[in-house]
């Protein structure tokens, strides 16, 4: 038997010229190359192969003939060129790249072509030929290497061998896919044409589909090979120019044609008969059928495209040109028409068919994607190769992605992740499709969809979503153009809701659902860490008037600042324009006004915009639709004209444009409306599409009538169905009086019949199928849609996609992450949710990370304390996901906590439950600024990173003891009488675990790093401190303030932490202490905090704040309105603090209002045992050589000096000591008048000043006249003196003569009568020795005077002045101590009063009249020291006139009644 290998020579194949620039694919390194061979060695290898082969030849009966006896028996043809070329090998003289390749290859050439010889001969000529090629016998710089690679690739492809048996005949078929893909790996393939690279794949092809009859292992190999030939073509392609295609290209398909299928099919017996195959025998007949039919078609459509023959002149000489880009055409659309041809044999039966059905476009599948995959981007740069994969290709691979074999939907899911990856800009509107009527549709599991299908279409989905630039092109091509669907949505809501396990366990599906989710918030994560710096999201303004925008594109797309803003201003008018859909829905009228308030249609509605409106809007209810279009109103007559001008008619059959025309609206039931839209399409149809149809009438009535065939061909109603014969009688004579073409009416026939037009779609099928029609439609519109947006790593559209995906992909991520219990899964989650997070973060998405937050807690298992506190710690470290969950909230709030508002609330649960739980580092509720060894206290907690091991847990003394390391103290402690209970290794292991998580949470950071927290955070951060301590209450348990403590303590500290915002936090931190300090009534733990917190806020914060010092020194009067049982408790503490802050920042304390706070906190400690020490040293600091006083505190210094003085707490040294202070101060009053001298104020301030200074002096001496009156000796007797002391030691220059006066009126006298009216009204025992202070101050009032008697003689007022000093002389005189006179007090008032006189008279005062009597004051003295001391005159004055005498006896009474008069007058000034 023969097997006929020619197939296919000298077929038609278009090519290009060779570009000298392409390379050529090799099978193996080249090791012997050409060059470093002699002529004798290549010699060698060429006569050991005819050695070869002649030795295999000698085994055959028939060969070995020729070699018997007989002169004249001559040797066969191809024995004698084998051994003519041995004899000639050797004696060539010339070089080898000069001998012709085909002179030493013919003989091997011949026998391979010989139907004559058997297979094993045949073999060994082909292994020959294959050394040759692969060992480089010749090159491309050897002579005729053209011809010669011709040669051997026409020999192989009609090989023609004598079968003997199939292992053999095997064997020659591997060596023919050997030898041929050696020629295309080879270099010398360059120089091979088109009709000989055609011919090559042809071959193999054949080969392929014959060995489904033989062994695996050729089967195997033919594949391999047919995926190697189509990797080395391709490979060629990106080394070809884009302008390489010949001018005169015509598409025809070499490889399908005829010429030299005569034996296709057909096997042969080893007797060498023909006959039909004894296996399988359908399948080559069939396969041979397939490339008829094939061949037939393609070579129709030709035969109508040619006209006089030129084409094929054309193609004749482009066969002859290296192969190229014409050549790689024909054969990538050789292998598209696979799949036709799968497709035209899945309509048969029988069980090979079923294996057909996937095996064959597996196979076509896994050629394309190779070719993808070496081509390239570079298919692109070609404009036939790029159309077939725009067209015939994604049309295909849409088919057969429906498929119910998962095989081959995985493998066109390869294809279209290539063809995006290469070509996504040239393939928008098909990626569109494919993704809405293959992916989508089958991973949501509807509409027939196998578990397997969609499980392959969600792996495909994921691996889409882990494409670097994915999701932002979908979201900027699609979900933002108007006309496409929302694929970007559609996949988030897709994988957000097939992660759910409703009501089921978790599977496999809701993993990769959840891994395509992750995929998304990566990709994101990663473009804002790749990120310098996000752009701002720019708002969208409103859209303040109508303007076209359904044909308005961007001019750069290129240019991210153009068509960012462009795309997202799409996006909005695309959800005004949905939400105007959905008002139409309900109510078209309605739904138009809403479309023009919006301005999406223009005031005046015209025509043209509604047919925009109806025609590119997706969502609108198609009832609604044809039943406007098909109104009889002028207005909607005019908008069906508009509509139906929008289609693209041009060269389309008229049964598709019809479909396409349907298939945008629903046919109205009414014959009326039915006849106008008809009208119209017809009308619009005939306008583009002329070249059958008379007019417009005949194509209304032959539309008209597929409307009828389509009904009554598919309405199940109808039981007698029109024939072919009633079709075509139906439309006699419509054709402008003519008949229409017979084929063209059975045409339309058998199309209406297999493909229902469907008029009658359902609202509900958000996903229709891609038909014909659709597809042809979708490829005129992809010739006008805006160009594909390429999008790089800059996060320019970030923003708007989170907001879409934030909220599904939480939730799906927490229900799964609460669902699942893989390690794995855990891990996975909390990356998304961590990369999530930082979204929100990046985007300031805040409530988004509150919802995140919200929903962490909830699995940290730490909000739910139902159990015990035992249970719970051991619980936790048995729990992988709540721990890993834990360290994922605390993570998020380290890194991303100034975007965290609301969920604060919920993280400061968990640390609380924390804190109950003993498990909490002391230095989470520090300030970063406290005593290291706070830390390490045991009162507040253990340093975590230090944690001991349990065996240890006795020396450690924690704040509760309820909790575990407590319990476990108890049970190891060697003071217990109890038995004692070791942990287990199982206890040991969780609370390893417990203190490993808690340490990683780094909680403390949260709080010592809350000054990098942003104002709106921190000041969240704080009110939910407070919202978890809760209202304070007036009495509570040490358990109930376990937590308002903790919290006030952790309020503190981020207080303190914060010291440069505290405005932020001040308001709310002073109200919360407030409503604690004025509602306990008793002393605990919270007010103690609270208290002294405060005090502590105060001190640190005084340095730093200099504007805030007023507020800080005022909050301090929250400690004058504590209860009294609650400040007797503290009260030695907080002046022990109040003593540290004035003797820290006494210089920060500037305001009055300040200082009135601290000196009102210091009087009242004067009256405290306890407190009265630190409160007397703090007020020492501050007035002791007068290192503070100023003229802000002066007045309030000298009220809380005179409060400790006159305090009978303690020795009485405190009270003198403190009368030294106010006598000390006199130096600030001094400096403080010098300094007015100084700066020589004028005016106003000058008046102001002096009124100032004028009143501390009066304050001065008031704090002494009222410790003067002490019931104390010491204090009493001290106060007068020092009053003495000071006003005698004060320069006069530094008062004024009226401040003076003042001093007298309402100091010295009102003093010398308190004391007099205390010492007749009061017993000793009570004011014990008052005689005493009655003479220090009778002497005070004498040496006081007499110094001040210059000035004051100058006075208005003087002579009222002295006669009060005479009054108080006077009273003092004729007072009676005890019942008895007052001897000592009786004898040294004469004696001053002599002296006073003695010097008045001497400075000639006493001679001067009054200013407003005509006595003088002469006279008026002495009627008051008549009452003194009657021989007081004649004792000092004896030379005096009688008259005078005389006088003063005549107006005695008078005048007496005038001194008593002026010296009331002075009492009752004070007195006021």
């Amino acid at each position: 038997m023969l097997a006929d290998w020619k197939y296919l020579r000298g077929g038609q194949s278009p090519h290009l010229k060779f570009p000298i620039a392409m390379r050529s694919i090799e099978e193996e390194p080249q090791q012997n190359g050409f060059m470093t061979r002699t002529g004798g060695s290549l010699a060698c290898i060429v006569n050991t192969e005819v050695s070869a082969v002649l030795a295999v030849m000698r085994r055959n009966a028939r060969w070995a003939g020729h070699y018997m006896a007989g002169d004249d028996q001559l040797d066969h043809s191809l024995i004698h060129s084998l051994k003519e070329l041995r004899r000639q090998i050797f004696s060539w003289k010339q070089e080898w790249q000069n001998i012709n390749p085909s002179i030493y290859l013919k003989p091997f050439l011949d026998v391979i072509r010989s139907d004559e010889t058997g297979a094993p001969i045949t073999g060994v000529a082909l292994s020959a030929v294959y050394k040759i090629l692969t060992m480089e016998v010749f090159d491309l710089h050897t002579v005729h290497v053209d011809l010669a690679m011709h040669s051997v690739v026409d020999a192989v492809t009609g090989c023609r061998f004598e079968v003997t048996d199939p292992a053999s005949e095997e064997v020659v078929l591997m060596k023919i896919l050997q030898v041929l893909l050696a020629c295309m790996k080879s270099k010398m393939s360059l120089v091979l044409n088109n009709q000989d690279v055609c011919t090559i794949v042809n071959t193999c092809f054949r080969v392929v589909h014959q060995a489904g009859t033989k062994g695996e292992l050729l089967q195997r190999t033919a594949r391999h090979t047919m995926h190697e030939l189509v990797r080395s073509i391709f490979a060629h392609l990106a080394d070809l120019d884009s302008t390489g295609a010949h001018t005169d290209y015509v598409k025809r398909s070499s490889l399908t044609s005829n010429s030299h299928s005569d034996n296709v099919g057909k096997e042969y017996t080893s007797d060498g008969n023909e006959g039909s195959s004894t296996s399988n025998g359908n399948t080559d007949a069939d396969i041979g059928k397939l490339f008829s039919v094939s061949s037939s078609v393609e070579m129709d459509d030709k035969m109508a495209d040619s006209k006089i023959g030129g084409k094929e002149l054309a193609n004749d000489e482009v066969l002859r040109e290296p192969y190229g880009v014409a050549g790689i055409v024909e054969i990538f659309h050789f292998l598209c028409s696979l799949l036709n041809i799968v497709e035209t044999m899945g309509m048969g039966t029988g069980s090979n068919l079923l294996a057909l059905a996937e095996d064959v476009p597996l196979f076509a599948l896994g050629l394309i994607n190779s070719a993808i995959e070496l081509g390239g981007s570079s298919i692109g740069r070609h404009p036939k190769l790029l159309a077939l994969v725009q067209d015939e290709l994604f049309h295909n691979l849409i088919q057969f992605g429906l498929s119910s074999s998962p095989l081959i939907l995985s493998t066109v899911c390869s294809i279209v992740l290539n063809l995006y990856h290469h070509l996504r800009h040239e393939l928008k509107l098909q990626i569109e499709a494919f993704f809405t009527c293959v992916i989508i549709r089958l991973a949501q599991g509807k509409y027939g969809a196998s578990y397997q299908q969609q499980e392959v279409a969600m792996e495909a989905l994921v691996d889409f979503c882990r494409q670097p630039t994915f999701i932002f092109e979908m979201y900027a091509n699609y979900d933002c153009e108007i006309t496409c669907s929302n694929v970007f949505e559609d996949i988030g809501n897709l994988l957000s809701k097939n992660a759910f396990p409703v009501n089921s366990p978790l599977s496999a599906m809701h993993i990769l659902a959840l891994e395509g989710l992750i995929a998304v918030i990566h990709s994101m994560a990663d473009r804002v860490n790749a990120s310098s710096s996000l752009p701002e999201p720019t708002p969208i303004r409103d859209i303040e008037e109508y303007e076209p925008f359904w044909t308005v594109t961007c001019e750069k797309n290129e240019d991210p600042t153009h068509w960012v803003p462009f795309v997202q201003r799409k996006k909005y008018i695309k959800r005004k324009l949905m939400l105007g859909a959905d008002h139409f829905n309900r109510d078209p009228k309605k739904g138009l006004e809403f479309l023009q308030g919006i301005h999406l249609l223009p005031e005046k509605l015209d025509p043209h915009s509604v047919a925009c409106f109806f025609r590119y809007t997706s969502c609108l209810d198609k009832n609604l639709v044809g039943d406007f279009l098909g109104n009889h109103d002028e207005f909607c007559v005019q908008v069906l004209q508009e509509f139906s001008k929008s289609f693209d008619f041009v060269d389309m059959s008229i049964d598709t444009a019809l479909r396409t025309f349907l298939e945008t609206f629903r046919l109205p039931g009414e014959s009326q409306k039915i006849q106008r839209v008809m009208e119209a399409f017809a009308e619009r149809y005939y306008e583009q599409s002329p070249q059958v149809l008379a007019d417009k009438d005949a194509a209304f009535v032959l539309s008209y009538s597929l409307i009828i065939l389509n009904t009554d061909r598919h309405n199940v109603q109808v039981k007698r169905k029109m024939t072919e014969e009633d079709f075509i009688r139906n439309n006699r004579r419509i054709n402008g009086g003519k008949d229409l073409p017979r084929e063209f009416l059975s045409e339309l026939y058998h199309s209406i019949l297999k493909n229902e037009i469907r008029t009658n779609y359902e609202q509900s099928i958000a996903i229709p199928e891609m038909t014909t029609s659709r597809w042809i439609d979708l490829i005129r519109k992809s010739q006008k849609t805006p160009p594909y947006i390429i999008c790089d790593d800059k996060p320019f559209l970030d923003h708007d996609l989170f907001a879409i995906i934030s909220g599904p992909t939480i939730a799906a991520m927490s229900v799964v992450f609460d669902h699942a219990e893989d390690e794995y899964v855990f891990r996975e989650c909390v990356d998304g949710f961590l990369a999530v997070a930082q979204m929100c973060a990046c985007h300031h998405l805040v409530d988004v990370l509150d919802d995140l937050v919200v929903s962490l807690c909830k699995f940290t298992t730490l909000l739910d304390p139902s159990s015990s506190i035992d249970e719970d710690v051991l619980a936790f470290g048995d729990d992988t996901k709540a721990r890993m969950v834990t360290v994922t909230v605390f993570t998020i709030a380290n890194r991303f906590g100034d975007f965290i508002r609301n969920g604060w609330r919920n993280i400061l649960d968990c640390i609380l439950r924390l804190h109950k739980l003993g498990l909490l580092p002391a230095r989470v509720a520090s300030d970063g600024a406290d005593d290291p060894d706070l830390i390490n206290d045991p009162v507040n907690g253990r340093p975590l990173s230090d944690a001991p091991p349990i065996s240890h847990l006795p020396s450690i003394t924690r704040r509760r003891s309820s909790g575990l390391m407590g319990r476990f103290s108890q049970l190891l402690s060697l003071e217990s009488d109890e038995p004692r209970t070791q942990p287990t290794e199982e206890q040991l292991a969780a609370h390893q675990r417990t203190m490993q998580t808690i340490q990683q949470c780094n909680i403390d950071n949260i709080f010592t790093e809350s000054k990098f927290l942003q104002a709106d955070s921190l000041l969240q951060l704080a009110r939910a401190l407070i919202w978890a301590a809760g209202r304070p209450q007036k009495s509570s348990s040490p358990e109930d303030e376990d937590t308002p403590v903790f919290c006030l303590e952790l309020l503190i500290a981020i207080s303190l932490n914060n010291r440069d915002r505290i405005m932020i936090l001040w308001q709310g931190v002073h109200d919360y202490i407030g409503s604690i300090v004025q509602t306990t009534t008793m002393p605990c733990a919270l007010v103690e905090k609270a208290v002294f917190g405060l005090l502590r806020i105060c001190q640190r914060l005084l340095p730093y704040k200099e504007d805030l010092a007023e507020e800080l020194l005022r909050s301090l009067q929250l400690i004058l309105k504590l209860d009294a049982r609650v400040a007797d408790v503290y009260c030695e503490r907080i002046t022990q603090e109040i003593m540290q802050l004035v003797k820290t920042n006494a210089g920060h304390i500037r305001s009055s209002g300040g200082w009135r706070t601290v000196t009102s906190l210091l009087s009242i400690t004067a009256r405290h045992p306890d407190a009265c020490e630190p409160g007397f040293e703090a007020l020492s600091f501050v007035m002791a050589d007068c290192a503070h006083l100023t003229r802000a505190n002066y007045v309030l210094c000298l009220d809380a000096a005179r409060a400790f003085a006159e305090s009978r707490i303690g020795m009485t040294d405190r009270s003198l000591q403190a009368l030294d202070l106010i006598a000390g101060s006199i130096k600030c009053l001094v400096q403080f008048s010098k300094a007015d001298e100084n700066v020589n104020l004028l005016g106003e301030d000058a008046s102001k000043s002096s009124q100032e200074i004028g009143d501390m002096w009066l304050r001065f001496a008031h704090s002494l006249r009222k410790v003067s009156l002490d019931q104390r000796e010491e204090v009493r007797n001290h106060a007068v003196l020092s009053l003495q002391q000071c006003l005698s030691a004060v320069e006069v220059t530094c008062l004024t003569p009226s401040t003076w006066t003042q001093l007298f009126d309402q100091i010295i006298f009102t003093m010398l009568d308190d004391l007099l009216e205390i010492a007749k009204g009061h017993s000793p025992k009570e004011y014990r020795n008052m005689e005493s202070t009655l003479h220090y101050a009778m002497k005070l009032l004498s040496k006081l005077f007499l110094q001040l008697l210059d000035q004051l003689s100058s006075l208005p007022n003087f002579r009222k002045l002295w006669l009060g000093v005479l009054s108080c002389m006077e009273k003092y005189m004729n007072s009676k101590l005890r019942g008895k006179g007052n001897e000592k007090l009786q004898e040294l008032i004469p004696e001053l009063l002599k002296n006073m006189l003695l010097i008045l008279n001497d400075r000639g005062v006493l001679a001067k009249k009054s200013a407003l009597e005509n006595s003088s004051l002469w006279e008026m003295t002495w009627i008051h020291v008549q009452g003194i001391s009657p021989s007081l005159k004649e004792q000092l004055f004896p030379e005096k006139d009688p008259e005078h005498e005389t006088e003063l006896k005549t107006k005695s009474g008078e005048s007496v009644m005038d001194s008593e008069i002026g010296f009331e007058a002075p009492v009752a000034i004070v007195e006021q």
